[in-house]
């Protein structure tokens, strides 16, 4: 039995996190997780390239089908929110190269879709992250959150109502048995 393979990116310049997970119907099977890292020694085209070149090595590793990123926020900072914008656009020009068609998330519609609203903690992304593909372990946050961007795009970005959630729900952020 075949499902559809999903890539899930959290784009950084420093640091971007990568998840794979495969659909079968409801079910949510955990393939792969990570981190690349680009070097602060590097110029910003060197750290981009590594960007770049990580994504490519990921989709030939994992072959996924589809793709989905985290939208880029607002920072207070605006050299910030310019660094994390030519990160995003080197991820998402290495998911076009690899073929791939890209979905686009909000933190908001992410942490909606995986936790069931959009203010979660990180800690409450990464403990469903965790329940919802049976890890043994938590993930470290980027890919934590690269494969709650996956997540979300198996399930169309909906909330709860369309997540297999194994038995538990949330209420209030938390999560029940």
């Amino acid at each position: 039995m075949s499902g559809v393979r999903i890539l899930g990116i959290d784009p950084g310049l420093r640091v971007t996190g990568f998840g794979v997970i495969e659909k079968h119907g409801n079910q949510l099977v955990y393939v792969a997780s990570g981190c690349i890292k680009s070097n602060d020694k590097q110029s910003l085209p060197e750290r981009i390239g590594t960007l770049f070149a990580g994504i490519g090595e990921v989709i030939a590793t994992y072959r996924p089908d589809q793709s989905a990123i985290e939208k880029v926020f607002v920072n207070v900072n605006p050299q910030s929110t310019l660094l994390l914008g030519q990160a995003r656009g080197a991820a998402m020009s290495a998911l076009v190269h690899g073929g791939l068609p890209v979905a686009e998330y909000t933190a908001l519609q992410v942490k909606q879709a995986v936790v069931g609203h959009g203010k979660a903690a990180k800690e409450q992304v990464q403990e469903m992250v965790v329940r919802l593909l049976n890890l043994p372990g938590a993930p470290t946050a980027d890919a934590a959150d690269a494969l709650a961007c996956a997540i979300a795009h198996a399930h169309g970005g909906q909330g709860l109502g369309a997540l297999a959630t194994a038995g538990y729900r949330v209420r209030g952020g938390r999560l029940i048995g």
